[in-house]
């Protein structure tokens, strides 16, 4: 067994850095088998299970076999969804093993020059900076409207791109002008009675891709009675980083945000997004290591609240909501359910919607294959599971499927895409349809 200068300082990080009584506390039981995609579409395979990959990270730290380009395929075939969590008799918080790891392989290994200046360029140029990133977007608008878009699907290079990049140019939403990106609120008054204050957390792409989405959201905290503030410096949440092996960064980010939430004193710290959410809860964890930031993170993370479990609180389903005929279900976010523990309040809301049939859908709590860019990086896999996805949607005959992270929002639409089902289904965030219903309600 021959140990390259690389694959030593990986050994060597490994066992100093992994948390070795939370590798232990694995008894291999099992029980995250029948919840993790990734083993179930591999066809069963043990390297692509929760319970393998720790077998691997331990046998690393062991010295028992190299942190080789199986170890990492390994790795990289996770979606991070955590489902495994929930269900784990031991409680092995295998989000974080997971995560160290990466890091530990990624900011070690030798990258090609052309994956460096990509990394950098998305990493530390791009999306760190809400003003590039509204710049991108717009002139992504610019293509959409100007016709561009139009001219490139009919000349046929897209099928120079992989299938599933070539459709999700296609389910992209509309994106707003540059002058509506820069023109975004940082206070807002609450319509009606003053019930809350909150501190809303705008995201990188939820405030340029999805900023509709954003307006919705304070729409509906400001009809519960939500005095809003939007602190102006705060960032991306850093869950891109930290699941792609720049800790670092995330850690940067992380102390940005929570410096920039403690000003407003809110009563929660609002957000609309699994992923971001589920990140911004691990404030704690991230900076463990960091006794001037741990209790900051901690008092942080303990005012997060999903967008829907402050509207159920302030009592939003018993208002006034109506979508006639409409058959919804709903796919659940996974980091919004594994981590952030927030599984009825989404459910409640939709089924208060008078005039609409809602219907739970077979494995909802299961990943859509999104997982952030892995549905990029890791295409086949995500498709697979996708696919599966699907199968269970149309079971449900439901027309809308909601949910609750633009990922998954995006990778529903890519599935209706593939399905060939555009003109009859469609997929949408939960606060456009509560918005969609409660101004339908006349």
């Amino acid at each position: 067994m021959t140990t390259s200068p690389e694959q030593q300082k990986i050994k060597e990080e490994f066992q100093s850095r992994m948390d070795q009584n939370e590798l232990l506390n694995c008894m291999r039981c099992g029980f995250c088998l029948p919840t993790c995609p990734t083993y179930i579409e591999s066809g069963y395979q043990e390297s692509h299970s929760p319970r393998g990959r720790i077998a691997l990270m331990k046998a690393v730290v062991d010295g028992l076999i190299e942190p080789d380009e199986d170890f990492e395929k390994s790795l990289n075939m996770c979606l991070g969804c955590r489902a495994c969590e929930p269900v784990c008799p031991s409680g092995v918080n295998y989000g974080h093993l997971l995560e160290e790891a990466r890091d530990i392989v990624h900011q070690n290994k030798k990258h090609s020059l052309p994956t460096k200046a990509v990394r950098k360029t998305v990493f530390s140029g791009l999306f760190p900076h809400q003003n590039r990133m509204r710049t991108l977007t717009g002139l992504l608008g610019v293509y959409q409207r100007s016709g561009i878009q139009k001219v490139v699907q009919k000349s046929g290079l897209m099928k120079f791109l992989p299938d599933s990049l070539a459709t999700m140019e296609r389910v992209l939403p509309e994106v707003p002008t540059l002058k509506e990106l820069k023109s975004r609120p940082y206070h807002l008054e609450p319509i009606g009675v003053h019930r809350k204050k909150v501190a809303f957390f705008t995201g990188c792409l939820m405030d340029t891709m999805f900023m509709k989405t954003n307006d919705a959201t304070m729409k509906l905290l400001q009809l519960a009675g939500c005095e809003i503030v939007i602190p102006k410096t705060q960032a991306c949440c850093g869950a891109l980083h930290g699941h792609s092996g720049e800790k670092n960064k995330a850690k940067e980010l992380a102390k940005q945000n929570i410096a920039a939430f403690e000003e407003m004193e809110a009563d929660y710290i609002i957000t609309n997004a699994g992923g971001c959410g589920a990140f911004l809860t691990d404030y704690a964890h991230l900076l463990k290591d960091d006794p001037q930031w741990t209790k900051r993170a901690k008092a942080f993370s303990k005012k997060l609240k999903d967008i829907s479990s402050v509207l159920v609180e302030l009592e939003f389903h018993k208002k006034e909501l109506s979508l006639p005929g409409q058959v919804i279900t709903y796919q659940d976010s996974c980091h919004l359910r594994n981590v952030m523990k927030t599984t009825s309040e989404p459910r409640r809301l939709l089924q208060a919607i008078k005039g609409a049939t809602y219907l739970e859908m077979k494995n909802a709590d299961s990943c859509c294959g999104s997982a952030g860019i892995y549905n990029i990086v890791e295409s086949e896999m995500s498709m697979k599971i996708l696919d599966s996805k699907m199968k269970n949607v149309l079971d449900t005959q439901a027309k809308t499927i909601v949910t609750a992270n633009p990922g998954c929002l995006l990778q529903m639409k890519l599935g209706i895409e593939r399905e060939g089902l555009t003109n009859k289904m469609r997929a949408v965030h939960i606060v456009d349809l509560l918005l969609e219903a409660m101004e339908n309600k006349k």
